[in-house]
This record gives structure tokens, sequence and C-alpha cells, in this order.
């Protein structure tokens, strides 16, 4: 099972991995939680939830970078463009809510935010412009060497980094740990698994001996995934398996994992909706605090936000529900009109569940 030919993709073989599914998980209530918007997007586009027994859930978790982005950073960034700097970041930040509003009300207000699609070319409008350029960098595992790599190639005085990035593996410890939702077995991500390797996710098999399985993203390897972590649970075992060997290396990528380290340096860090997890954030090292926006720059960040009454991407965000639970959903809070941070980004559980006319059971 931890590999899957071209021959098997087909219905006939989904039909016959979701009667395994159902066969291993013998009745028994199973959740399964991922971390992954791309994940979830190949979960609610193919119906999969609906092929599964009705006794085996998969949720989505904190899985979104752009939905567990804090406030107060989007308010420190809003103060930094609004200072006169050009502030740079992807597109999906626009429109996520904070407490002096959206990066998107501040462009409206004049400040000068403009959506890039690399950090790269935020460096590039450095080297044209006499103004402070600062980048607002966000992202877990797979964005965050990107970054590192820029700093690393001597960019220009005038550029520097807001550094929002954060780490998966410390976020599913956290909600093991937490207990606030049951956690049967995890799908790891195969975008940051292909950086982090198998090695990554070590910490949570020996503190937990929870099933992982990291899958690729064809609605099969997705499938397998659940049949594999039910088999575990049937066995009595709790390890980490990976059905995605054709990307994922059990070292990762050591390049990415080299410029990870020589960068950043591990610390707290907020996540929206969840609270601060321990050694989950990647703040920029001392010999880059020339091009450390958060040392360069000195600004209030005090402004109250609170999640508007009704919205539920806190619990989204943390497992504990789904999208069509929340009232707001596909009501007051839409693709077009977002409430909260899950409706946003194209990697939100909300928008996902949208844009597919995903209705509650």
């Amino acid at each position: 099972m931890s590999g899957i030919s071209e021959k098997f993709r087909d219905g006939e073989t989904a039909g016959r991995v979701v009667k395994l599914i159902r066969e291993l998980s013998g009745g028994r209530r199973i959740r399964i939680v991922h971390v992954c918007g791309t994940h979830e997007d190949a979960i609610t586009k193919h119906g999969l939830r609906s092929m599964l027994p009705k006794n085996v859930e998969v949720l989505m978790g904190p899985g979104c970078p752009v939905c567990t982005v804090p406030p107060n950073r989007i308010d420190f960034a809003i103060r930094l463009a609004e200072s006169g700097a050009v502030l740079t970041t992807f597109g999906d930040m626009m429109r996520v809510p904070a407490g002096l509003g959206s990066l998107a009300d501040a462009k409206a207000r004049g400040a000068d935010v403009r959506i890039v699609y690399s950090i790269h070319d935020a460096a590039k409008m450095a080297f044209k412009t006499s103004k402070e350029v600062v980048h607002f960098g966000v992202g877990f595992e797979t964005t965050a060497p990107t970054t590192a790599s820029e700093l690393l190639a001597n960019p220009p005085e005038n550029f520097s980094v807001y550094s929002a990035h954060i780490l998966i593996p410390p976020a599913m410890i956290h909600l093991l740990k937490s207990g606030e939702t049951p956690v049967d077995g995890f799908i790891d991500p195969g975008h940051v698994s292909a950086i982090i390797g198998e090695a990554g996710y070590r910490v949570v098999t020996e503190r937990y001996k929870v099933p992982q399985v990291i899958a690729g993203f064809e609605p099969l390897d997705i499938l397998f995934s659940i049949a594999m972590i039910c088999r575990q649970l049937k066995e009595g075992r709790g390890e980490l398996e990976n059905a995605y060997k054709r990307i994922v290396k059990p070292e990762g990528n050591q390049t990415a994992i080299r410029l990870l380290d020589e960068v950043f340096e591990r610390r707290d860090a907020p996540w929206r909706g969840i609270g601060t997890i321990p050694d989950s954030g990647l703040a920029l090292r001392s010999e880059f605090e020339d091009h450390d926006a958060s040392k360069r720059f000195d600004f209030e960040t005090e402004a109250s936000y609170e999640m508007p009454h009704g919205c539920r991407c806190g619990e989204v965000l943390r497992a504990v529900c789904y999208p069509w639970e929340c009232p707001l959903f596909n009501k007051g809070c839409t693709p077009e009109s977002p409430v909260g941070p899950c409706m946003v980004s194209r990697e939100g559980s909300c928008f996902i569940s949208a844009k597919y006319g995903v209705e509650q059971p």
C-alpha cells in the first residue's frame, strides 16, 4: 500500500480501498486529521468524505498558512506600510482581517502594499527604489527556505523581512497535547514532507505513538493513507509510514533544511485561533538583524481584534468542527464577502467547502 501505480487510478480501485477501510475500521469511530490545504481541496473536490464509512472522519487542522497568521502580525505589517515602506506579500494575505483592518484596507487607505509571486520579486523591487521594502514572509516549511535563500543572496540594505513563518510538527503536537479534539491518526502533508522528510515527524510519533501517513494529493493517495492509518489502529500500532516515496525521502531536502538552520532559529509563536505554540515559529538569527523588520522597525500592535460573533474559524483550525457547522458558513460569510480567515484563503477549509458547494450532511 506504500505506492500507487498508474493502472490503479480508477473508480474500481477506489471502491476496493473504501471497502478495505470499512473492514479495517471495524465500525470503530476514527477521527483522522490532516494539515494541508491541498489535501483538503482534493478531499472535497472528489467527494472523498462521502465515500467513507460514517464511523471514519477526516478533518482539516491548522494546514492553511494564511489562516493561522495572528492579527497582531498583520497589524504590524499594516503599520509598516502606513509608515511609508513598500510592503510585499502573497495574494492570499490581502484580505485576512486584523485589528487595523486587512492589508487590502490599508492599500485602499493609500499604503503601498504590493502582491508578489516570490520573495525574489520583492528583493528586486528594493534594488530599484530608495524606499524601505519589507516582505511579509508567511508560510510553513515549504516557503521558508526561499526566504532564507534570499537573505543569503546579499540583498540591498533597504530590504528586510518580517517573518511569520511557522512549522507544522509543533502544531500537530499541540493538537495532541491539548486533547480538545480526538486525533486517532494524521495524514501528513506532502509539500511540507518533501522538505522535512520522514525525520521531521518522528518527534510526534515518539511522544504520542499516533499513526501518521505521509500522503500525496491524488484521490487514491489519500484513500490509501486512510486505509493505512486504519490498519495501524487495528494492529495496535502508532508509527510513521511514507506513502509518498516517489517524492518524499526519509531525510527530506537537505539543502532546504540547511538553509532554514542557517538563517532561522525556533521561537514560540502565536497561531490565530489556536494560541501560542512552543518552538513553532521561525525568527531570523541575530546575524541577519540588519534585514529583520521586527528589529529595524518599532510599532505598537495593540489594536484589538476579536473573531466576529458566530465565527468558528478557530475551532475549524483546531479540527474541532467542520466549516458547515459554523452558523455563518455560506450565509454571512462567503468567498466574495469573507468574515473569518478560513473563508479568505484558497487553502482555507471554509473557502474550499464553499468553492465546491459542500452542504451540511
